[in-house]
């Protein structure tokens, strides 16, 4: 297909507070957990999403696939809005929108078996006639993501934490999608099950044409899997562009700071830590203007006044900073932040 598969516009939630003004008043406050987010995801593409916790990764890829209601703003597949879309039809455009949780233990319900487990999204959606087919295809998808068919009448508990990725993987693949939200696949696994995750995702995607929204706070594991980068702060993504180009030359305060932390590959190298003065504000009392102004070096008045858009800073590459400037993370010409 022409142009991207999965195109995000203005997309913001607000969880609103329980709180109220008055016995009969109105809900008091709120927070911002996405705000005015926008990206695209091209067929076979996979793009990261970074930042620190809380920052709102994982409800974006939540709001992606309408498993909570955005507040506002578009979410295009395949050219057509999901978030406006009515039940029936959602129901349709659900078996190509998958997701992989982050918790391998609490993700697979640990009364049913794993056939049952892998087969419920093809049983809702009406594609396995019997038994002999619902086992056979359950054999079939056990197989490709490198578990033997014969486990199938066990319980989760008999599995180590990265066979049962692999299940909740297989419960994602079932319905062939086309799009799948990743939200911490790996960060709940030993490192050297992590690598072998990520390279099964990697097979998938080469195998079916998979596009990935990769959300992780492990700089390492996105070096490795990302084509583009996001970097989102407080609900707003502040810089992305190519994976390349986000690693070696990030033009965003902070994305400077959150690279500088990651370790360099290669023996011998390791970049000039940035450190970051203050400490997150709540996403319930996010600074006017620049999010990140509070704890950012660079920050002037216009920062406090006025919100910078996101503005392409390099080919490809845009950042949301009123004074973005390239940054190489390399010992010799990276400047480390004073602290306050």
């Amino acid at each position: 297909m022409n142009g991207p598969l999965l195109q995000v516009e203005g997309l913001t939630k607000v969880f609103t507070s329980r709180k109220r003004s008055g016995l009969f008043g109105k809900a008091k406050g709120g927070v911002r957990a996405v705000d005015e987010v926008s990206f695209s995801v091209a067929p076979g593409e996979t793009l990261a999403l970074v930042g620190e916790s809380g920052c709102g990764k994982s409800t974006t890829g939540r709001l992606l696939l309408r498993l909570i209601e955005p507040t506002a703003g578009r979410v295009l597949f395949q050219g057509r809005d999901i978030a406006s879309a009515d039940a029936g039809e959602m129901h349709r455009i659900r078996k190509h929108l998958q997701i992989i949780f982050q918790d391998p233990y609490g993700s697979l319900s640990p009364r049913r078996k794993v056939v049952d487990i892998i087969a419920e999204p093809l049983e809702a959606q009406g594609l396995l006639a019997g038994t002999a087919q619902k086992r056979d295809r359950i054999a079939e998808l056990l197989t490709r993501v490198g578990l033997p068919p014969d486990v199938m009448d066990r319980y989760p508990r008999e599995f180590s934490g990265g066979q049962r990725q692999r299940i909740g993987i297989a419960r994602a693949i079932g319905l062939d999608p086309a799009f799948i939200v990743a939200d911490e696949p790996v960060s709940a696994l030993d490192v050297s099950v992590q690598a072998q995750i990520v390279n099964l995702l990697q097979d998938l995607q080469e195998a079916q044409g998979l596009s990935y929204l990769f959300i992780s706070h492990d700089l390492r594991v996105v070096r490795h899997i990302a084509h583009r980068v996001a970097v989102m702060y407080l609900g707003r993504i502040v810089e992305e562009g190519p994976k390349e180009r986000i690693f070696s030359t990030p033009h965003h305060p902070y994305s400077q700071a959150l690279l500088s932390a990651a370790p360099e590959p290669g023996a011998g190298k390791r970049n000039r830590r940035i450190i970051l003065q203050g400490d997150v504000p709540s996403p319930s009392a996010i600074p006017t203007g620049c999010s990140f102004r509070t704890r950012c070096p660079l920050a002037q008045p216009v920062c406090a006044a006025e919100r910078p858009p996101l503005r392409e800073v390099a080919p490809g590459q845009n950042a949301a900073c009123h004074f973005a400037a390239p940054n190489p993370l390399r010992p010799a010409e990276a400047a480390a932040v004073p602290a306050s």
